[in-house]
């Protein structure tokens, strides 16, 4: 059941990316609409920055929009789509580090002062939601502590949930790659994490 209806979720992306290529503009806000949450938790989980998220959004979608017609349709839409907002993504972070700007965990006021930063929490149930956005907020700040090659596999892996093929095919690597680094990432986060806890 869920495989057909993956199987009709794809077919309709390729309608609507053949409806797009030839002109219309409402096909290609269909296919917005259809992923533009993906992709924004996607830029921020990669850059732990709302308003990088913002712009990750709006240039993965700009960028998709103008190479459409060079997209060959050999993968599905939203993993081509996926592969433009990682290089947006990595973009910002090494912008960031030339820049030397301030710390993912802290923001600043318009008086320099520190504010600490926002995580949206996609979760419905009200009785649990400050837990959850604490957790969400740990494990954020975890895998921002990742270097850029083992917080991609992770975000893809482990919170976006492609598999083993498709973030190596996303990402240019072997299979076995991704396996080491995902394996290297859970490790290191496991360490950041209990770290946290000790302290807590």
């Amino acid at each position: 059941m869920i495989e057909s209806s993956q199987a009709a979720l794809s077919k309709d992306d390729s309608v609507l990316v053949s409806e797009a290529k030839a002109g219309s503009y409402a096909a290609f806000e269909e296919l917005v609409n259809r992923y533009e949450r993906k992709i924004y938790r996607l830029g921020l989980n990669l850059t732990g920055n709302p308003e990088d998220a913002e712009d990750v959004l709006q240039e993965a979608f700009l960028k998709a929009f103008e190479h459409l017609p060079e997209f060959r349709e050999d993968s599905r839409f939203y993993t081509w789509l996926v592969r433009i907002a990682i290089n947006e993504g990595l973009m910002k972070l090494r912008k960031r580090r030339s820049d030397k700007a301030v710390s993912i965990e802290d923001g600043e006021g318009e008086e320099g002062e520190f504010l600490p930063r926002e995580f949206q929490d996609w979760k419905p149930n009200p009785e649990q939601i400050y837990a959850q956005a604490e957790m969400e907020a740990i494990l954020r700040n975890a895998a921002g502590s990742l270097p850029p090659g083992l917080r991609t596999v992770f975000l893809l892996r482990d919170l976006e949930g492609l598999s083993t093929e498709e973030t190596a095919a996303l990402l240019s690597l072997t299979e076995g790659a991704v396996k080491a680094r995902l394996f290297r990432a859970r490790l290191q986060l496991r360490e950041e994490l209990s770290k946290v806890f000790k302290r807590g």
